[in-house]
């Protein structure tokens, strides 16, 4: 067997292996469209390479003419393969260029059945004998055919092509790629067109071997590709290590779930399907396997709490995509449980939500916790005003007294009037008004004293604050006369209603009030002042400030005044301010102290405008 029969059956046994290898890779993954190109190429080179070793063994002109002609369907195969390898395996070229090229060797494939015995030959007239590679090979003699040159040219533009495509490559940094595919392909090409032309015009005297190049371009690519190959197993081993990794943090965040106690749920809004974890189903009564249905999820909360929850997440949706809420579930067994849940949408390119995650965590102990707390809150907050209501019990008394006293006093005028024959009754009447003026006075202080004293649990409603203020001025200002204070409050006309509990405002008005007239106990009767004014501090807010002429408070005091269980006070149980600051912030109000410039200090509150008044 000699060398050009080894030679040209080894040729396409290599490329014939690596197209198979190839196919599959490609089979496996249809979307790597490359190598599907590269089988096709290395499966056409393996044909031709059959064509030029047929044509080297040819025994008459005409079977070389035919095979030769046949054997420009394989070239034409190979050309278009390898434009668009090159085209998708670089993402560069032009495509004008690339049609082009496209085109010109369509051309050139009919022309090589219609024109003279095929595209590069007229009439193939004879044979002869050459020695090549140390064997005997046959060559033709032959008229050539003009219209070779179409074939000619769209190698010229696949150089230009191959050319274009490596430049752009190596512009783009993707320099390894450019010189393995793009630059070997232009030198392979150039190589091959060279060789063909010398041979089909006449210049040299040798054998058609292009494939000899092709193969050479074949190899570089295989090397390529392979390197590709090599980095998929790479990637493959990082994914599976990757993926080995992503089980352990699974099985770290599985046993961070469980201690803490919270469910994880996700709902994929295309799908309508949602996935749950085991702590989440165990939280809303669920079975482990049982399909889960919004609609079913929301019948588990509390008819009361639906609504809200909805809205919750209506407005992320709308808006920038996390929601929290907390709402009550109803279990099957009828077990009433909170629920805090946090979550957020996740959405696609255009802004519509395609998927919801959210984790829910069971706070029925903390609710517990903070009714118990508000419970104990409300019990200080009466015992608060019990107490403060004893420190006022003597000038409450002196101030029941005085119409009790009047009452007795005209009891008696309208009894001895009675006693006349001929009693005035004008009189009688005006006295029996005296007696019910002096009752309602007695009964107003009554009623004012009932309210401060009775368990109450906290009930907003709209409060007028000049009712606020003259109800507690009311209340101590026979205490304040007792003590020789001058008290005075301040409140303008057409103010708008504030949003609070009436008795819990006024418990702190009045504990205030009574700390400043503590403060100025024992000082100069002349300049004893207490002062309560109302303002507006905000376009939402008004603010109360009880202020005082006394000695101020010292400034290491003032950053701890509202600390529970601190007091200046000898006998104080520092619980007085700390209630009233709980109360202004469940007001969602503001209370702070300050000493003024003029002396004394002056404590200060903000209270939110009712709805409705804001808007006057």
């Amino acid at each position: 067997m000699g060398l050009v029969t080894i030679i040209w059956s080894m040729i396409p046994s290599a490329c014939l292996t690596l197209a198979a290898i190839d196919f599959l890779t490609w089979w496996k993954n249809r979307k790597a469209h490359a190598y599907l190109l590269f089988s096709l190429l290395a499966t056409s080179t393996a044909a031709f390479a059959f064509c030029e070793l047929w044509m080297m063994r040819a025994q008459t002109p005409l079977e070389f003419a035919t095979v030769l002609k046949w054997g420009h369907a394989f070239v034409w195969v190979l050309v278009i393969t390898l434009v668009g390898f090159v085209r998708v395996y670089l993402k560069a070229g032009r495509p004008w260029l690339a049609w082009t090229v496209c085109c010109l060797r369509t051309l050139a494939l009919f022309l090589n059945f219609l024109t003279g015995q095929n595209l590069n030959y007229r009439e193939v007239t004879g044979l002869r004998h050459i020695s090549f590679l140390g064997d005997s090979v046959k060559i033709p003699e032959a008229v050539p055919n003009p219209w070779m040159i179409v074939g000619q040219l769209s190698l010229v533009f696949l150089v230009i092509f191959a050319a274009d495509a490596s430049i752009t490559a190596w512009r783009r940094g993707d320099r390894h790629r450019a010189l393995t595919v793009g630059a070997s392909t232009v030198f392979f090409t150039l190589v091959s067109a060279g060789q063909s032309l010398l041979v089909f015009w006449g210049i040299a005297r040798m054998p058609i071997v292009a494939t000899l190049s092709f193969m050479g371009m074949i190899a570089a690519m295989g090397y390529e590709l392979s390197g590709g190959a090599i980095r998929a197993v790479q990637l493959d081993r990082q994914l599976l290590e990757s993926e080995a990794g992503l089980r352990e943090i699974e099985e770290r965040m599985t046993v961070a779930v469980e201690a803490a106690n919270f469910g994880i749920w996700v709902r994929d809004l295309a799908r309508d399907e949602i996935w749950a974890t085991d702590q989440w189903r165990a939280l809303f009564g669920f079975p482990a396997k049982e399909r889960l249905e919004f609609d079913d999820i929301l019948r588990r909360i509390h008819p009361d709490d639906r609504d809200g929850f909805r809205l919750a997440l209506k407005k992320a949706a709308e808006s920038n995509g996390r929601y929290e809420a907390e709402y009550r579930i109803v279990l099957p067994d009828g077990e009433e449980c909170w629920i805090d849940s946090h979550g957020r949408f996740e959405f696609d390119g255009s802004g519509k939500p395609v998927i919801l995650r959210g984790v829910s965590l069971n706070i029925t102990a903390r609710k517990e916790a903070e009714r118990e707390t508000q419970i104990l809150r409300q019990e200080i907050a009466h015992v608060g005003r019990v107490s403060m209501m004893g420190q006022l019990a003597s000038a409450l008394a002196h101030e029941i007294n005085q119409p009790l006293g009047a009452i007795l006093r005209n009891a008696e005028a309208a009894e001895l009037f009675m006693q006349d024959p001929s009693p005035e009754l004008d009189e009688v009447r005006a006295i029996l008004a005296d007696i019910r003026k002096d009752d309602q006075r007695a009964g107003s202080v009554i009623d004012r004293m009932r309210a401060m004293l009775k368990r109450h649990d906290l009930a907003k409603q709209t409060v007028d604050v000049g009712n606020l203020v003259g109800g507690v001025s009311a209340l101590v200002r026979t205490d304040a006369s007792v003590r020789h204070v001058k008290f005075e409050s301040i409140v303008p006309a057409n103010l708008p209603p504030v949003f609070g509990d009436p008795v819990h405002l006024q418990q702190v008005l009045l504990n205030l009030i009574v700390n400043a007239m503590d403060a100025i106990d024992g000082g100069n009767p002349e300049h004893k002042v207490v002062s309560v004014t109302v303002a507006f501090h905000r376009p939402q807010t008004i603010e109360i400030a009880v202020s005082d002429s006394g000695p101020g408070i010292p400034a290491n005091a003032l950053a701890h005044i509202f600390d529970p269980f601190f007091t200046t006070k000898p006998n104080g149980m520092g619980m007085g301010l700390a209630i009233c600051r709980t109360i202004v912030e469940a007001h969602k109000g503001m209370l702070w102290a300050e000493n003024r410039s003029e002396g004394g200090a002056s404590f200060r509150l903000t209270l939110p405008i009712a709805k409705e008044g804001a808007t006057k």
